[in-house]
């Protein structure tokens, strides 16, 4: 009872910190689109555009009111769920956000899967045959991963799999001459559910080389973690009286070491897939990969204010929304945690 009633305490502390973490960030946002350097009527008319287009346009967009009037206008519509309209082409941000947003989510997804599989089958490894040739592979496996540029990563890989070999398409979400089907945005889950083979096949294939590129990145960031989780848990005393009683030394890793590697483990893993819903930047650019991340660079460029501001809302709330998910998790799972 004790425990339910911590564990509800700590829910709803945690709960009352989502609008507060979300304003912040909405704040933040705002204050540092204005105070960078550019005009977003410049970046849509150009220099060379005649003063009274120019404050046309500004009146348009209210960017002539006082700084203060314009926050307290943002944090209306955001209040109200409305993000806005794209300065670059008048569409609704949340559209644009709606059509993106499956893209990222199915590249990032993948990448996790991807990155797990390789993380844990190395990580694990590792630690069965700890200071070998095997951990030794592993570990620089886990650095040099985590040290290369995503962007020459990517290039290499294309240029090996699309531009030499010719296995693979070099970027886009799905060949011109397809259609994508109707529905949820998700090519793979719309394609399956339409009984489309071809167009299944065809994005399965332009979606190997970014998941595959973003995966091996953030493998060596698994495979350490889990790694190091494993190397501390091997050496408390519960293992050593594990041990000690006889049991066999594979039975120790599977079930009491490796129950507890996790926890931290899914720490991180929950945190990365949250991240990666708007973070893959370089790697959607590089493939151009018509994601959100993609669609946010592009309004940077082009200094699109509620594009921008909307965007990372959004991403930030599922960030936030997503690691709450994992704290409370963890929480209820591990009974060592005080809250």
């Amino acid at each position: 009872m004790n425990r339910t009633r911590s564990l509800l305490k700590y829910t709803l502390s945690r709960l009352a910190l989502v609008p507060i973490m979300l304003w912040l960030i909405s704040t933040l946002v705002f204050l540092l689109l204005r105070v960078a350097p550019g005009d977003p009527v410049d970046a849509i008319l150009g220099n060379r555009a005649d003063s009274s287009a120019r404050e046309a346009l500004r009146l348009k967009l209210g960017l002539n009111e006082p700084l203060l009037n314009q926050y307290l206008t943002y944090i209306s519509n955001l209040i109200h769920g409305d993000l806005g309209q794209s300065l670059n082409n008048q569409e609704s941000v949340s559209q644009i956000i709606a059509r993106t947003l499956p893209a990222s989510i199915e590249l990032g997804l993948s990448a996790i899967v991807f990155a797990l599989f390789i993380g844990i089958a190395v990580g694990f490894t590792g630690i069965a045959k700890p200071e070998g040739k095997t951990d030794l592979a592993g570990r620089l496996f886990g650095i040099g991963t985590y040290a290369l540029p995503p962007f020459w990563a990517a290039m290499l890989i294309q240029i090996l799999f699309s531009v030499i070999l010719g296995w693979l398409p070099i970027g886009g979400r799905l060949s011109p001459s397809l259609i994508a089907p109707s529905g949820t945005g998700f090519l793979i889950f719309d394609s399956i559910r339409s009984g489309n083979l071809i167009v299944l096949t065809n994005s399965l294939r332009h979606l190997v080389l970014p998941a595959s590129t973003l995966g091996l990145l953030l493998s060596g960031v698994f495979s350490r973690s889990l790694r190091i989780n494993f190397e501390k848990i091997l050496k408390t005393n519960y293992i050593e009286a594990a041990r000690i009683r006889g049991i066999k030394e594979n039975k120790i890793i599977v079930y009491h070491a490796l129950p507890n590697a996790l926890l931290p483990f899914l720490t991180i893993a929950g945190l990365t897939v949250a991240s990666l819903i708007g973070g893959a930047l370089l790697i959607e650019v590089t493939f151009s990969w018509p994601g959100l991340a993609l669609s946010l660079q592009e309004a940077i460029n082009q200094r699109d204010y509620p594009m921008v501001q909307g965007t990372i809302v959004v991403v930030s709330s599922l960030v936030v929304f997503i690691s709450l998910f994992v704290d409370l998790l963890i929480a209820f799972v591990d009974p060592r945690i005080k809250y």
